[in-house]
């Protein structure tokens, strides 16, 4: 053996494993802090939610105008306020059937509706619609639902609805609504939104 080393067996052990009540302290604490915490973070991701449907809305009428402008035929945005559900398809009174319609189920935590609370508001503005014209849009298929119609010019057609609102379960609300150059739309939050009443 050199001098100044040390033999295996004369080295401290350098290991040291975790006991039992050791690890039953740390699950403990970790069962605490998640208790603690869980409220905040249900409410995160439903804000989360929120924000994704809302995100998701935008984009579809995005989409609707593009298609719109790039096909040359009228494309419907509908809501299916019963059933919980949206989708996006070019007129059916242009095509028999549509490829790249889409169709999506609202998330369980949201209500959806169409921006306007006012009883006598609503009556007013006939069902809150872009235009004085209410009539339908077209023989699409979801002609006698709530939607937003694209004509081919990529313009809003009647009977077109100016805003919608996504509410979640804590009363937090965000508006889809038509833009102030009411040429598209975008998201805001409640205390932007805003219902535009045009006289006859």
């Amino acid at each position: 053996m050199r001098p100044g080393s040390q033999s295996p067996s004369a080295s401290p052990s350098s290991r040291r494993a975790f006991t039992l009540v050791e690890l039953i302290a740390v699950m403990a604490l970790l069962v605490t802090v998640i208790a603690i915490a869980s409220p905040s973070l249900a409410g995160f991701f439903r804000g989360r939610a929120l924000d994704a449907e809302a995100r998701r809305l935008l984009a579809l009428t995005r989409q609707g105008q593009s298609r719109a402008i790039a096909e040359g035929l009228p494309t419907i945005l509908w809501l299916d306020l019963n059933q919980r559900t949206y989708g996006l398809e070019t007129d059916s009174s242009f095509v028999d059937n549509d490829p790249q319609a889409v169709e999506y189920t609202l998330d369980d935590s949201l209500t959806l509706d169409l921006g306007v609370t006012d009883t006598a508001l609503q009556t007013f503005i006939t069902g809150n619609t872009l235009f004085d014209n209410d009539a339908a849009a077209g023989n699409s298929r979801h002609a006698s639902l709530p939607n937003i119609r694209f004509e081919a010019d990529g313009s809003l057609g009647g009977g077109s609805r100016e805003n919608l609102r996504l509410t979640d379960r804590d009363g937090n609300s965000l508006w889809v609504g038509l833009a102030a150059n009411r040429l598209n739309y975008e998201i805001r939050n409640q205390a932007a939104s805003r219902t535009t009443i045009r006289r006859r």
